[in-house]
Order: C-alpha cells, then structure tokens, then sequence
C-alpha cells in the first residue's frame, strides 16, 4: 500500500441502475481511474487530499462496440481537505458514457426496495374477519414497520445517532441505498470527517 498527495475529480453519472460516482485521481506518479463504492458518498467535485492506495492494475469493459483499457487504483482510505467545483478539462477526462461499477460487479442485481416512507400511513379498510384468508381466530400479519426496515438496511450501524459512519465494506447496492435514506432523513454527508450528520431542526 502507498500513501500520496493528489486530487480526486469525482463525478455524477446517471444508469440504468440508478445514480452512481466514478473518479479520476490525478498524482505525482501518474492518473488513475477510481471506481471504488465509497465514492457514491461524496457530490460531484474536485477534492484535494491523501489517498491510500492498495492496488493499482490494468481494467478493461466494453461499450458500444469498443473495448476500452484503463488504469485503475483500488483505495484503502482518504483523507479530503477541500472541494472545488469541476472544471471543463475535469468533465472532459470524466466521460458519462460508463457502465454502472454495479454492473461489472456480476449479473445485474436485484433491486432494494425503495426507503421512502410516507409520513402518514394510509388508512386501511375494515375488514371482515370471516373474509380474511388467515387461520380462524387469527388476525393477519402486519407490515413491516419503519424502524424494522431501515434496521434491516442499515444492519450494525442501526440505531442511526446524530453521526453516522457507514461501513464502506458493505456491498455497493446496500451502501447507495443507505446514502439515500440518510438524506430522506436529512443527514448530510461532511468529506472531512466522511461522517453524515443529522440537520438541526
């Protein structure tokens, strides 16, 4: 592993799948493509910092008839110091056109329900107890509950405090997901820290 100083141009792209991040490390020793799940935490921008590098190799996928090679890095951490906006020489080093790192992972996914809860349950039909298809005597299971459900999303990280840290290990689908709920719940995402905080009232 190596530790340098650099600049990572982080960039929004929307697939098939969904929102996703890719990035472009600029260093000393050479520019690198970042495709690491950690990434989907962080807006689009330029952020300085020091990067450590587990491994950097040669990667390859297809798109449009073409086989595209490229110069991969796989980051074991970073520490950010600031952001900045990207510039037209950014964008132009950062193509759209890419498939989803989901999407190179295996066989596409299967897709996490939505988090979004209404704040006000619907209201539901009285039903008569001769009608239901349960056993006699028994009254029909309820649904999951918020609670239960973002329990399951988040897994060891749950009950959510006031900062939260998510475990970056997690697989990539489970991780974009738990980003979303956070900001459904108005946590917001600090990159000096790599925490997400609850907004004030």
């Amino acid at each position: 592993m190596i530790s340098i100083t650099g600049q990572l141009a982080i960039r929004t792209i929307s697939g098939r799948l969904g929102l996703f991040n890719v990035g472009r490390l600029s260093t000393s020793i050479g520019e690198f493509t970042i495709k690491d799940a950690l990434l989907d935490q962080y807006q689009e921008g330029k952020y300085r910092g020091d990067f450590a590098i587990k491994q950097i190799r040669p990667s390859y996928y297809s798109h449009g008839g073409r086989l595209v090679v490229e110069i991969r890095a796989e980051l074991e951490g970073m520490t950010l110091e600031d952001v900045t906006g990207l510039s037209r020489e950014d964008e132009e080093h950062l193509p759209t056109n890419v498939p989803d790192p989901l999407e190179e992972d295996g066989p596409p996914p299967t897709p996490i329900p939505s988090r979004r809860i209404p704040s006000t349950p619907a209201p539901q039909p009285q039903t008569d107890a001769l009608a239901s298809d349960e056993p006699f005597g028994m009254s029909p299971a309820a649904p999951p509950s918020t609670n239960d459900i973002d329990a399951e999303l988040f897994g060891t990280v749950w009950p959510l405090s006031e900062t939260v840290r998510l475990d970056t290990t997690v697989d990539r689908q489970r991780l974009r997901a738990q980003c979303t709920r956070l900001d459904q719940l108005g946590f917001t995402m600090d990159f000096k820290t790599q925490t997400w905080t609850r907004a004030s009232p």
